[in-house]
């Protein structure tokens, strides 16, 4: 075998490095690039000792490998494995092989027969797990191979009996990898690889033991159904010494309790029998006390999947005593015997000498152990947060799918609010939101729960307002009592205004027969005397008045005990607060205060029209190549004003129309620039249609980025066609500026080879475009000089048709909408010159994917200087999904002003071309160059402004001497 291997790779090497006498054209590139196996056989040859070989191996494995060039390495190594002694170096050439067998493009089946025959003469144990591990990365390349798969899995079967445990570890690997579960091996007819596996459950190393767990779990996983009889051996292996191994078996536990849930299977010591499903249940709840805080916190988390249990098992988690409802009882019979047969009867004498016991005598069988009793409360309680976490969660779970479940562990959840750590009090507060439909809170734990009102942290108590506007209270004296918490938070944290009103609006509007008794004391009237009139500009009265209007809603009679101001005070914040405050319909005031008429945004048949419409706008744009171009131009102005009041009023179509709008403002730009009259002057006459149309391509291009960067949810059809506009409006640069940039005409056509490049698929779909038009003249447009490219540019920008936009299905606008600061204060913020002063931000991000990378904030000074800030990661918040907060702090600094002026703040969307290029992302592993591709446009980044900017008054005061 080394001989033929030999007599090959000296044919290869020969074939490689020498230069035939005869020219091969065709070749000559590649004569002239040495391949990897040449140079791999050059340094082993080099190598004098094994320590140099080794060298040479490590600096071969970080250099990439062609695919053509795989199979020839492949033979180098095994030439140089069969000579070489040294164990380490062996070690690293198997390791080579496996990683070698997953190059991309290469079928690795060469390799089996090869490692397969080193084993049989591999004497070191290291080397053969080793030599095992490339087998295993051979059979997970090709898992459906009828002749690899059973080869491997006998070879992993032969070498389950070596005395090192990493050899059993790869082979045990092997088997829950390829094996099947029902078919019986060839070497043991009557066995099978579960049997197999299972038998390794005992093992005298743990390492092997958990091998076994999880290869039985990977077999699993490849949706192979494991046999029940393994049931009783995973749960012996719950009391393992190891906690790799408990870890493993908690898992093997619960999927044997999924797979069979309503098997019966016997009580140890016991003629009782139980649910398989409850079985396990008990069993991992046990885990709950387990000795290793990471085995704890996996059986918790477990418990939450477990929704099949019987519920009389999931109430035993939450007390520690043992329920009579889990103990087998003995008949009135049978207790009457044991009483006769004591011969003891109560005296009298003693007191309470007849009392029952709590105390339980040897036969009384528990169905559960005693254990698992108040699993929850265990790890409710543990000292490890990460537990306290899980457990939390897993409530979660099993009271989302059962309502007297939520309700008896609702005491539980509400004492997590007082946890130590953060963490565990923000996610007891987000379980209980979750849960809260099936709860209604009674007034001490309510007064339990707003007693987090008074911390610290801004987003326990934002968290906190958010459960309170979905959480039921009994009486009115919890809606009393919740206000007055609020409107205390509202005084202590003013910063938490929108979030406390928002927090008034839902409990008005869920509580509206509840809030009716208060509504004289909350607005301080009186059946006789005239009350004097609230401020308006008091935030606790504005949300008084929002929960009071919000529960109006709902309650007809409510109005009726408004005063006079009251009614003005309602029309203002309808007006200033529409998103707080419902239209009311109030008795005998004018139809401005009756606006409960269905908005013209409600409804799905409203949302459908729209969506007609916004077809329908895009198929008359559609027509417009046969139009003048005065009459285009107006067609085009009309549509995209259209499409703007359309985003308007339809806020879920509001994306996708001004989308489409922004595209079409593109195209009626390049109309412009592009007029026929203007481009046929004297060039010294066109002197400001050349300015007018530089102007224009530059904001063709911004628009495209903002196209591109601030929508998401964009097809590669949509993205296709914005870099279609872009490759348009660089055309028009180029027929302006070709004379004075020298080398521009090639950047040019190498974007346009790009854009062939990366839209591939997509080019159908642009026939009759720009590109489409300039693809056809490629072989000239290479060999012409650039006043020729000039002209033709210019005749197919002009000669190019309106390419149709397809109606995005789900699209989104990015947006940004800042809270604080509200820009409303005249007060300055004053600072000395040369230090300091903080600026609190806190802004709402719709729809930006990952803001944490491409949030910025800018800061615009009155002299034109312009700071901008990159917020720190922690600052970001998801509070939903496309949903984002932006909680931070910028610091402003100036020299010193005579007067205080405004500096502008706005939000930024950072992007980068290159990010959303589709060649980014193909380049293989093992590649060496990619010389023969042209190269991609250059990356080019900026910024989008894409919130409104806030005036912020300030004054930098000169420093004292």
């Amino acid at each position: 075998m080394a001989a033929h291997l030999k007599k090959r790779v000296y044919e290869e090497f020969s074939r490689v490095v020498q230069i035939p006498h005869e020219e091969a054209p065709a070749k000559k590139l590649r004569l002239s690039k040495p391949s990897k196996s040449a140079a791999l056989h050059i340094d082993l040859c080099k190598a004098t000792n094994s320590t140099d070989a080794l060298q040479y191996l490590l600096q071969f494995a970080r250099k990439p490998v062609e695919v053509e060039s795989v199979e020839g390495v492949i033979r180098i190594l095994l030439e140089h494995y069969y000579k070489e002694t040294d164990n380490s170096v062996r070690l690293k050439i198997a390791s080579l092989l496996g990683l070698l067998s997953k190059t991309n493009g290469f079928s690795p089946d060469c390799v089996v027969d090869d490692v397969i025959n080193t084993l049989g003469n591999e004497k070191s144990h290291q080397v053969l797990a080793q030599l095992l591990d490339t087998l295993l990365v051979v059979g997970t390349q090709l898992p459906e191979s009828p002749a690899v798969r059973p080869r491997l899995v006998e070879v992993a079967c032969k070498l389950l009996s070596d005395t090192y445990f990493g050899v059993r570890n790869k082979c045990l690997q092997l088997l829950g990898c390829l094996g099947m579960v029902d078919t019986p091996l060839r070497q043991l007819p009557f066995r099978d690889v579960q049997s197999i596996i299972s038998n390794y459950f005992s093992d005298q190393d743990p390492r092997v033991r958990t091998a076994a767990l999880k290869a039985m779990l990977q077999l699993h996983e490849r949706g192979l159904k494991i046999h029940q009889i393994i049931y009783e051996q995973a749960c012996r292996l719950l009391s393992d010494d190891y906690e790799q191994v408990r870890s493993a078996a908690v898992q093997i536990v619960w999927v044997l309790s999924q797979l069979y849930p309503e098997s019966i299977v016997p009580i140890p010591s016991s003629n009782e029998e139980i649910r398989l499903v409850d079985d396990a249940f008990g069993k991992i709840s046990h885990m709950v006390s387990d000795g290793s805080w990471m085995v704890r916190v996996q059986a918790a988390k477990t418990l939450g999947s477990m929704l099949q249990v019987s519920p009389h098992f999931l109430e035993q988690t939450l007390d520690k005593k043992l329920m009579s409802d889990l103990r087998r009882k003995r008949t009135a019979h049978e207790r009457a015997k044991e009483l006769f047969a004591s011969g003891e009867f109560s005296s009298g004498r003693k007191w309470a000498d007849d009392a029952p016991k709590e105390k339980l005598d040897t036969n009384t069988v528990n169905l559960i152990a005693s254990g698992a009793c108040g699993a929850f409360v265990h790890g409710l309680e543990d000292e490890m947060f990460e537990v306290r976490i899980a457990a939390v969660e897993a409530l979660c779970q099993l009271a989302r799918s059962s309502p007297s479940f939520a309700e008896k562990c609702l005491d539980f959840l509400v004492d997590m609010f007082n946890d130590e750590i953060e963490e565990v009090r923000l996610q007891s507060i987000h379980v209980l939101r979750e849960i809260s439909t099936h709860i209604t809170l009674r007034e001490d734990q309510l007064d339990t729960v707003l007693a987090v009102l008074e911390d610290s942290s801004r987003d326990i108590r934002e968290a906190l307002h958010e459960l309170l506007c979905y959480t039921n209270v009994s009486t009115k004296e919890c809606i009393q009592l919740a206000l007055l918490d609020l409107l205390k938070n509202l005084n202590k944290y003013p910063t938490d205004r929108n979030s406390v009103w928002k927090c008034l609006k839902f409990l008005g509007s869920r509580h509206p027969t509840l809030v009716l008794p208060l509504v004289p004391e909350l607005l301080s009237t009186h059946p006789y005397f005239d009350t004097p009139e609230p401020d308006m500009d008091d935030p606790a009265y504005i949300a008084v008045l929002v929960l009071v209007f919000n529960a109006a809603k709902s309650c007809p009679t409510m109005p009726a005990l408004f005063s006079d101001h009251t009614f003005r005070h309602y029309a203002y914040l309808r007006d200033s607060l529409s998103h707080l405050v419902p239209p009311l319909r109030l008795p005998g005031r004018k139809q401005v205060y009756s606006l409960d008429s269905v908005d013209p945004g409600c409804g799905s048949g409203s949302v459908e029209s729209a969506k007609l419409f916004l077809q329908q706008s895009l198929n008359r744009v559609s027509t417009i190549q046969n139009l003048e171009t005065p009459g285009a131009q107006d067609l085009l102005n009309f549509t995209i004003r259209d499409l703007q009041r359309l985003g308007e009023l339809q806020t879920e179509l509001a994306g996708a129309a001004d989308f489409c709008a922004t595209y079409l403002r593109c195209q009626l730009l390049l109309m412009k620039a592009l007029q026929e009259k203007l481009w046929n002057m004297a060039v010294p006459l066109c002197l400001k249609q050349n300015v007018t149309a530089t102007a224009a391509a530059q904001q063709i291009l911004e628009e495209t980025y903002k196209l591109e960067f601030l929508y998401s949810g964009l097809e590669s059809r949509q993205v296709a066609t914005i870099h279609h506009v872009r490759l348009q409006a660089k055309a028009l640069q180029l027929i302006l500026t070709a004379r004075t940039r020298p080398g521009s005409c090639e950047k040019f056509l190498q974007e346009i080879e790009s854009f062939q490049r990366m839209f591939l698929t997509e080019l159908p779909h642009l026939q009759d475009g720009f590109v489409d038009k300039l693809l056809e003249l490629m072989p000239r447009l290479l060999s012409c000089k650039p006043v020729e490219l000039v002209k033709i540019l210019q005749s197919s920008l002009r000669q190019s048709g309106l390419l149709q936009l397809r109606l995005p299905e789900q699209i989104h606008r990015a947006s940004a909408t800042i809270i604080e600061p509200t820009g409303e204060s005249d007060n300055p913020l004053r600072f000395t010159t040369g230090l300091v002063v903080a600026l609190d931000i806190d802004a709402t991000l719709e729809h930006v994917q990952e803001p944490q990378d491409k949030v910025k904030v800018q800061v615009l000074y009155p002299d034109g200087q312009s700071h901008v800030i990159h917020p720190k990661p922690a600052d970001f918040r998801n509070p939903g999904p496309n949903r984002h907060r932006l909680i931070t702090q910028v610091y402003l600094s100036h020299t010193a002003w005579t007067e205080p002026s405004q500096v502008e703040v706005r939000l930024l969307l950072a992007y980068s071309s290159s990010s959303s290029s589709p060649s980014s992302s193909i380049k293989s592993g093992w590649s060496d160059s990619i010389d023969g591709l042209p190269p991609a446009e250059a990356a080019v980044e900026g910024t989008i402004p894409f919130s409104k900017p806030v005036k912020v008054y300030i004054m930098p005061k000169p420093a004292r001497r």
